[in-house]
């Protein structure tokens, strides 16, 4: 496959050398772009509530292989990989609860819950070329996107212009990267298709750590007069990825590319053959229709079914995952004098119907059965929200949503244990927040919001496979100020944003001895925190050498505690939360020249990180550089060309990027790649 695509490639660059001319990045500030969320459509800097945005230029300013640099280049995000293709999202410490994978983050991809009715999110089945923007909001986010404290992610896989291309990409690595990616878009303005295929390889940096992935996407757009138009997405996913398992501090000093050896009565990694084979199938529609100028509707319908094996250390399991759901969203302006107003309300609605089976792992084959759970999972919200743009320059936005949450459990391999259930009682989660425009281009906002999370199935159903009906939800109130402003010509953005959050019962992950993580509600906690971004345009000429010049930098500040959380003998109270860095910053530089030479830095430096409630361990602080310089060219018939070529973690640190918080016998490294490389090119066809 290789080889076909490389000839695929060289076939298409005889089209990309005549009559060419540079491809120059947009001067659009940050503030200025239109984001989506909490249906505002409107500009960011306007929107009362801390967003982060990523563009497909953020996106691109790295290797092309997966979102996690882009997203950590932004303010109070922390995403994780423990190892190739292992993901894990830290939203203002929401990793407090994700031994694995992504929880406690609400996700959309298309207007489409990608989020599980479980509470749990398959991130890494969506590959690098499935984003073409993101919407991260920060802090709770219920009253318009369900049950959560962690916030919510706002996928964007094509731009709302689709215009007929056939791309490809090409990306070779370190590790035996390997990376290829075709898209086709064709039609016309009443009905286009968009296919894409993407495939993605490594063996890893450390032992034990290959990983496959090959995506399949189908999304047609059906325009039905001008009132109605219709969205079809079909998604196919097949990831394998080894899991190395985490070290001790003296295993990870001694060679950070080992993978977990055999320990007692626990095989190595390679002798369990520790991995996931995850494949998932999802298909969604997404009607959206106008009944006047002042009131429309979107309705999303989605089903969507994955399939996990797991072989682990201590077992092997095996999960069916079918489920489906709904949300609907209505929209009205009704006209009012000297007053814009726009009501939004709506519901969603997902369920479930798992079987979750455990058994002994036999050199990575399932062994005597262990446990088999029917798990059914319901979730449900109804919300509104009304937007008021009053004199003075004075927005008011205020929404409310009802959740209602419930899990039912019945262990087949134990018939006379009793239907294991529980249903979270409604909760409200109101949201209130003002913005004021203080003077041309400055906006002060301020906000609370209450957030509600009920425990996700996996952490009812942990791998302990003790069934935990009694872990309670999670609920807290946040309060936020900030200020959006752009200055110097709309050249100059700044965003800073302070929080407060007192969250209850928060619920915390721990190990047992054989490293089998659990859950637990803690008393209480306190978080504060400050994120602040300033990117500035300090050049954009057509006519100069150097095109365009931006400069930008982000620093995030956390104080994260208990302020009460005592468990048997051991009181944690005053203690930091673990997995939190106290200081993160992050900045970098663009230049695009007039010959189309472009070049992207970027500098990340993050705090010691506690490893478990006591405090008694931290990973230590780090810091990365890395750089991408690439070539572009458009053609007079608009064909594109990208020649690049990169390095990441240029000082060859070793750190450890997805850290395994509270583990058993101080197993909590799980080391990043050192310096590496990557190359590659892409191609536009129009």
């Amino acid at each position: 496959m290789r080889k076909a695509t490389i000839f695929l490639l060289l076939g298409l660059l005889s089209f990309l050398f005549s009559n060419s001319q540079i491809i120059t990045d947009s001067s659009q500030t940050l503030g200025e772009v239109i984001v989506k969320a909490y249906e505002q459509n409107q500009t960011l800097k306007k929107i009362p509530a801390a967003i982060n945005q990523i563009s497909k230029a953020r996106l691109e300013r790295f290797s092309n292989t997966n979102i996690l640099a882009a997203l950590n280049s932004t303010p109070g995000v922390h995403m994780e990989e423990r190892s190739p293709g292992s993901y894990r999202m830290n939203i203002r410490g929401s990793t407090l609860r994700s031994p694995f994978g992504v929880r406690n983050v609400k996700v959309y991809w298309d207007g489409i819950p990608f989020t599980d009715p479980g509470g749990n999110t398959y991130l890494n089945q969506l590959s690098f070329f499935n984003f073409n923007s993101l919407e991260v909001i920060k802090g709770p986010a219920g009253s318009l996107y369900g049950a959560g404290t962690g916030g919510a992610i706002l996928i964007n896989s094509t731009t709302d212009q689709l215009v007929p291309t056939l791309a490809a990409n090409l990306i070779y690595g370190s590790y035996d990267l390997g990376a290829a990616n075709v898209q086709f878009n064709q039609g016309k303005e009443s009905f286009k298709n968009t296919f894409n295929f993407s495939h993605q390889q490594s063996h890893g940096y450390r032992y034990h750590t290959s990983m496959r992935r090959d995506v399949v996407t189908w999304q047609t757009q059906i325009a039905s007069g001008k009132k109605e138009s219709i969205h079809f997405n079909l998604l196919y996913g097949d990831l394998f990825y080894e899991t190395p398992g985490a070290l001790t501090k003296t295993e990870y000093q001694n060679n950070p590319k080992a993978a977990r050896p055999a320990a007692g009565a626990f095989p190595s990694a390679d002798k369990a053959k520790a991995a996931i084979f995850q494949k998932t199938w999802l298909g969604g529609l997404n009607n959206h229709y106008k009944f006047s100028q002042n009131f429309e509707n979107s309705f999303v319908f989605y089903a969507a079914y994955s399939n996990i094996k797991n072989p682990t250390f201590r077992n092997y399991e095996a999960r069916k995952e079918p489920h489906l759901g709904g949300r609907t969203v209505f929209t009205w302006k009704p006209n009012a004098k000297n007053v814009a107003t726009t009501f939004v309300f709506g519901g969603e609605m997902q369920q479930g119907s798992f079987n979750i089976r455990t058994y002994s792992n036999t050199n990575g084959r399932p062994g005597t059965i262990l446990t088999n759970d029917d798990v059914k999972n319901r979730i449900w919200s109804a919300f509104t929200q009304a937007d008021l743009k009053l004199k003075h320059d004075i927005d008011i936005t205020a929404g409310l949503s009802i959740n209602k949450s419930s899990i039912k459990i019945r262990r087949l391999t134990n018939p006379s244990l009793p239907l294991q259930k529980r249903s979270y009682k409604n909760e409200a989660a109101p949201r209130l927040a003002i913005s004021k425009k203080i003077f041309a281009d400055l906006y002060l906002y301020g906000s609370v919001a209450k957030g509600f999370s009920p425990p996700t199935t996996a952490e009812v159903l942990p791998s302990t496979s003790i069934i935990s009906t009694g872990l309670n939800a999670e609920h807290g109130i946040n309060y936020e100020t900030g200020i959006k402003s752009t200055w110097l010509d709309k050249h100059l953005y700044i965003e800073v944003n302070a929080f407060y959050y007192r969250l209850k019962n928060a619920i915390v992950q721990r190990r047992d001895a054989s490293n089998a993580d659990y859950f637990t509600n803690a008393g209480a906690t306190k978080q504060k925190g400050i994120e602040t971004q300033a990117s500035y345009l300090f050049l954009n000429s057509n006519n100069s050498f150097v095109r365009n010049a931006r400069l930008w930098i982000s620093h995030t500040w956390s104080n994260f505690t208990y302020s009460d959380f005592k468990q048997l003998t051991n009181d944690y109270s005053g203690k930091k939360l673990p997995s939190v860095a106290k200081h993160i910053v992050s900045a970098g530089a663009d230049i695009n020249l007039k010959p189309g030479i472009y070049f992207n830095i970027t500098y990340y430096y993050s705090d010691p990180i506690p490893l478990n409630d006591a405090n008694t361990e931290y990973a230590s602080s780090y810091n990365l550089l890395g750089g991408r310089i690439g070539w572009k060219k458009e053609t007079k018939k608009k064909n594109k060309f990208d020649l690049f070529a990169g390095i990441d973690n240029a000082f060859d640190i070793t750190y450890s990027l997805g850290n395994d918080i509270n583990a058993a016998g101080g197993r909590y490294y799980n080391a990043a790649a050192g310096r590496n490389f990557y190359c590659g090119v892409s191609l536009g066809l129009f």
